[in-house]
């Protein structure tokens, strides 16, 4: 609490400043939509091309769920562009696609060609196929991806010079120097504007089949009524792991939820706003710093929503925000932030992020955030005092110890540690204290 002889700012100076924030950054996203469309659609109007020449590759117009989260962002990692391949996934054999162990991503498979189904010759041509040795069994070869992937970029190749001297495209948008071959997709940047977007061409088997270990029984109470059920019945992607293996992707399923986030009354989709351009401003050094994705802390407002399902929990800007901040801080101490759909896999090992310098810095905004929120010179002035006293780190690295701490409960004694905690539910409250009084309990054992 504000001592004494420091008093903070008033609470409606404090929501004024998280609003003008907000505002700020809304500001800019009718320009950041326009560049993006007209990225978007120089891209299609190549693929298009692509479709043409090879009626393999599909071109994938649903793109409206990408085009939101792009608003949403001020960073500028690239964007996924999926190529849908034309072949009937229920049709081939899906080898290896099966539930991951506890600890380990997303299923690997390999995607076998049936001997004797019609439909897939086109799917058996040495360019994309590779053709199985053994004799007498049911399958007759392969669907390989990195020929899949060196065929598309041939093909996208070829298309952008065609466009370019057709003028389908406008001048300067797309180049061939900047396409790059990575080993899972195609890197593309596009000009638009002032702007230069990059893009991930990825050529993406669809599947009806549900993603391998997935149930989110005990995660679909934060969206909309039906939402899981019907976007987990669409199916799952299959796009490159390696030269020889294909893995399940969920990026699609994890887009659409977050749409659906948007769907919802309350301040969701503005803290991830928010905590994206506070990253990129503050944490990142105006992105001249490694750091946090955008993937990151999508995955963090996922988990924020599904451990605060009730929707007073985000009636309020400043506290939406502090409901992913306190699930972010546990995961920097903890050097783990599970997948939303894989918990079992940890998004920030392997990251090479320092985890403890990030750890500092989202820290101090929580602790202190009107810095970080200020726009301009007009807005500087005495700050309030720090929200937190002490020990708060031991608190957060109590679910490496105890798993069963990942609860609503557990996360609502740190939103009272920050002095966010606003809920007069008198079982929820009830659960906090127990919670509380447990944390106490150990740290006595502990000294």
């Amino acid at each position: 609490m504000p001592g004494p002889g420091a008093p903070g700012p008033a609470p409606a100076q404090q929501v004024c400043l998280w609003q003008h924030y907000l505002l700020a950054i809304r500001s800019r996203e009718a320009a950041r939509i326009q560049d993006y469309q007209r990225a978007e659609n120089a891209l299609l109007a190549a693929l298009e091309h692509v479709h043409a020449l090879d009626p393999r590759f599909l071109v994938d117009y649903s793109r409206d769920p990408e085009a939101r989260q792009f608003a949403l962002r001020s960073s500028e990692e690239p964007l996924d562009m999926e190529v849908p391949l034309r072949v009937d996934a229920e049709g081939l054999l899906i080898e290896g696609l099966e539930a991951p162990a506890p600890r380990a991503g997303p299923a690997l498979c390999c995607l076998g060609v049936p001997r004797g189904v019609a439909g897939l010759e086109p799917w058996m041509t040495t360019d994309v196929f590779s053709a199985a040795p053994e004799a007498g069994t049911s399958c007759c070869g392969h669907i390989v991806p990195s020929k899949v992937l060196h065929v598309l970029k041939d093909l996208l190749v070829a298309a952008i010079v065609h466009c370019r001297h057709q003028g389908l495209i406008p001048p300067g948008s797309l180049s061939v120097a900047s396409l790059k071959d990575g080993q899972l997709h195609l890197s593309l940047l596009v000009s638009s504007g002032w702007r230069r977007i990059g893009f991930r061409v990825v050529p993406v088997v669809r599947t009806r089949r549900g993603a391998p270990g997935l149930d989110g029984a005990r995660l679909a109470s934060g969206f909309p009524e039906g939402a899981w059920r019907r976007l987990v019945s669409h199916g799952v992607d299959l796009v490159p792991a390696s030269a020889q293996h294909w893995r399940v992707s969920t990026e699609h399923l994890l887009t659409r939820l977050l749409g659906e986030l948007g769907s919802l009354r309350g301040h969701r989709l503005d803290s991830l706003s928010i905590l994206d351009r506070v990253n990129l401003e503050s944490w990142r050094g105006g992105g001249r710093s490694p750091g946090l994705t955008f993937d990151h802390l999508k995955t963090v407002l996922l988990w924020a929503s599904a451990l605060f399902p009730a929707p007073e929990d985000w009636a309020e800007l400043q506290g939406a925000v502090y409901r992913l901040l306190v699930v972010l801080l546990c995961c920097l101490a903890t050097r783990s932030l599970p997948h939303f759909l894989h918990p079992g896999s940890n998004l920030l090992q392997g990251s090479g992020l320092d985890l403890g310098a990030l750890y500092q810095h989202v820290e101090a905004f929580a602790s202190r955030p009107e810095g970080s929120l200020r726009i301009h010179a007009t807005h500087l002035g005495r700050g309030p005092p720090p929200r937190l006293c002490h020990g708060v780190k031991e608190l957060l690295q109590l679910p490496a110890s105890d798993p069963s701490c990942w609860t609503t409960a557990y996360f609502d004694v740190l939103l009272d540690k920050f002095q966010v905690f606003n809920i007069t539910d008198k079982d929820r409250v009830s659960a906090m204290q127990s919670v509380f009084l447990k944390t106490k309990a150990l740290g006595r054992k502990e000294n």
